[in-house]
């Protein structure tokens, strides 16, 4: 387990951290009353985020069984890992092969408190945990080399968590030194918020987390694109992710209005 337990003491319970807002519009427990203040706040202005919430949820566990089914990646990277709610991606990705490597990334100490105890993978895999920010992605990097072989393709996975940086905070950047640093077959799984839907209600939001000290972004299909340059999209490219391969079991995609997050799988040529 990468990190140490003196940060659990640093948890600030002061401001809402959006690892702790998502776990609490997921029905978790591991959250302080100021995420509460300010989930509740966003769902009274966003009667549907909870629902958007799940569907994120829902499109990592489709995304990453259709990786690996598909392309036979058995190393996963994924950062902004927020708080462990199952079933969790090494859980789905070691389901299907127990082999499989992961390392979660994630700079909340909350997250890293709960990650000792919840990220158990199989004995055949490993998966690990990494207290970094996203914005410094050399460094991830560096620490994720000691569980990753990128010599060999790595699933890169960017869920909700593109939209907590801004273009000139670094997005492109982390994302562009990210995949530059992954071999060919890689592939880049993000899902990013998107005002195209539902404009009006999603501004109500990035005002109230913007009131709150958080920065929130919603990009365009174009701009979300421009995150995928250079990779070969899978089927059905850039879509509202209750329109990225719903299951049956989800209601095929009759989920009514489109979530207002885009959801896609680019694979590195």
């Amino acid at each position: 387990m990468t990190g140490t337990e003196p940060a659990v003491s640093r948890i600030d319970t002061s401001r809402p951290h959006p690892a702790r807002v998502y776990d609490w519009f997921l029905g978790g427990k591991d959250n302080y009353p100021v995420d509460e203040e300010l989930g509740r706040r966003i769902a009274a202005l966003q009667g549907d985020a909870p629902r958007h919430a799940r569907a994120n949820r829902r499109f990592m566990e489709r995304a990453t069984r259709a990786v690996v089914r598909e392309t036979g990646i058995r190393q996963f990277l994924d950062i902004g890992s927020g708080i462990p709610t199952e079933p969790n991606l090494h859980q789905i990705a070691q389901s299907v092969v127990p082999d499989a490597r992961v390392v979660y990334v994630d700079n909340d100490p909350i997250v890293l408190a709960h990650a000792a105890a919840l990220l158990r993978g199989t004995p055949q895999g490993v998966t690990e945990y990494v207290q970094a920010d996203a914005r410094e992605p050399e460094r991830i990097l560096e620490q994720a080399a000691s569980v990753l072989d990128f010599d060999r393709p790595v699933a890169l996975s960017l869920i909700a968590l593109l939209h907590f940086i801004a273009d000139d905070d670094g997005a492109h950047r982390l994302v562009d030194t990210l995949v530059g640093a992954l071999a060919p077959g890689s592939c880049l799984v993000l899902s990013a918020m998107t005002a195209d839907f539902d404009p009006e209600n999603v501004r109500k939001g990035i005002e109230a987390y913007t009131a709150s000290g958080v920065t929130l972004v919603a990009r365009s299909h174009a701009e979300v694109g421009r995150l995928f340059q250079g990779l070969d999209l899978l089927e059905p490219g850039i879509v509202s992710l209750s329109d990225w391969r719903p299951s049956a079991e989800e209601g095929g995609g009759n989920e009514g209005s489109p979530v207002s997050l885009y959801g896609a799988v680019g694979i590195k040529p």
